[in-house]
């Protein structure tokens, strides 16, 4: 029986002064004061060029929860994880905005370069990209808005969002295409999955249209191009079940990344600002029952789904393995994949690692200056899951006395 009490088995790869600096951090994010300044003030100082700033970051929360500045850096991370068993998915921190297409090109390439570099570790299966990283976010939301005008299914709506566009920005949005193919083709000739990032919903429906396209090109013998579903929406176990029949009318294998979601604040205010019905769920419990039905969703056809679990969530992960378990499917089954953040959760992580299930660390990499708002996102997301910064905590510290009494 997995428990991921064991703390023995989750540190095992942290040093000592490794597990006291974690602790020292954890603590700091649960005092709301230090964190709402550090969250407010830390942005300003790199951008001033605060000295000292940078050596601060790199030696506190970069080291926890970012693999390095450049991909070579988090080579050593990878490594170090694999010797437990622990896969890598590499992210390219460096947040997407309107960069105009010469950006949006070395977007791409930096993608690419993810996917080259992953193909030669043995240890990295997939690389992460956000879609927003390589198209103009108001393009995305003049097609998003144009798709949900159409009322039909998902392809047709985004077919017919399409034409409505004027002949510029249906030439803006074959390069966006084309961009996307170009990740995809260099992925399936290394063979290393890309997991499509999870966008705000106002975005959201093109993201799905274009990845759902990537599918069917490209997941027809393995899964290759995954979706990121966000059960934190009342939607997405629906969308779940009709990107499955699509898949089946298709004939091609739907993989997606389940999460319960990253923007539920930004969500609510714009729907009671603009006056829209909420796109959240009504309440914890209806989005951790859409979450578990998802999960057991996918297992129930897992020759046809690949699924990524990605949740810091004990119970969600706990339940996967007893529904595997009661349905004697292989802990190594090679559509069944657990996740966890690079960073947190140590404790599901490599308890899982050590059963024999597929499990991954999420190690996202960049310059100190470009992955300030992920690392504030961390901290925040410590603070406002419940109880979090207190697991942290407590494993932690469990640990530590735990290695005391040993010595």
């Amino acid at each position: 029986m997995i428990s991921f009490d064991n703390t023995e088995l989750a540190y095992a790869y942290k040093s000592n002064q490794e597990l006291k600096r974690a602790h020292f951090l954890f603590s700091m994010m649960g005092n709301p004061f230090i964190l709402k300044m550090a969250i407010k003030l830390t942005p300003v100082a790199i951008n001033w060029h605060l000295p000292f700033t940078k050596t601060a970051l790199r030696s506190t929360i970069f080291k926890q929860f970012i693999g390095g500045e450049t991909l070579e850096e988090t080579a050593p991370v990878a490594e170090k994880l694999g010797r437990f068993h622990v896969q890598t998915i590499l992210d390219y921190g460096v947040e997407g905005g309107n960069n105009g297409e010469s950006g949006y090109d070395h977007a791409t390439d930096e993608f690419i370069k993810v996917i080259n570099y992953a193909a030669t570790q043995q240890n990295i299966p997939f690389m992460s990209i956000k879609i927003t990283g390589i198209v103009r976010t108001g393009l995305l939301q003049k097609l998003n808005t144009l798709m949900q005008q159409q009322k039909d299914s998902l392809m047709k709506n985004y077919e017919g969002a399409k034409e409505k566009l004027p002949n510029d920005e249906k030439e803006e949005w074959q390069r966006v295409l084309n961009r996307f193919i170009r990740i995809c083709e260099a992925a399936k000739n290394k063979n290393i999955g890309v997991l499509v990032d999870a966008e705000e919903t106002w975005i959201q429906d093109p993201v799905d249209a274009m990845t759902m396209m990537m599918m069917d090109i490209y997941n027809k013998e393995k899964a290759l191009v995954f979706n990121t579903l966000q059960l934190y929406r009342h939607d997405r176990y629906e969308f779940l079940k009709k990107s499955y029949e699509a898949a089946e009318q298709r004939n091609f294998i739907l993989a997606v990344k389940l999460v319960r979601g990253a923007y539920m604040e930004k969500e609510r205010e714009r729907a009671l600002a603009l006056g829209y019905p909420s796109p959240i769920q009504p309440d914890k419990q209806s989005c951790d029952a859409d979450y578990d039905a998802a999960v057991d969703f996918c297992i129930s056809h897992v020759n046809k789904i690949c699924m990524i679990l990605a949740s810091h969530n004990e119970l969600s992960n706990l339940r996967c393995v007893a529904f595997l378990k009661q349905n004697n499917i292989p802990f190594n089954h090679k559509h069944v994949h657990f996740s966890q953040l690079y960073g947190m959760s140590d404790n599901i992580t490599f308890n899982l690692a050590h059963a024999g299930l597929n499990v991954s660390k999420y190690l996202p990499f960049g310059p100190i200056k470009d992955v300030v708002p992920y690392l504030m996102r961390r901290a925040q997301e410590n603070s406002s899951v419940s109880g979090q910064t207190g697991r942290e905590l407590s494993t932690i510290e469990k640990e530590l006395k735990r290695r005391t009494q040993k010595n």
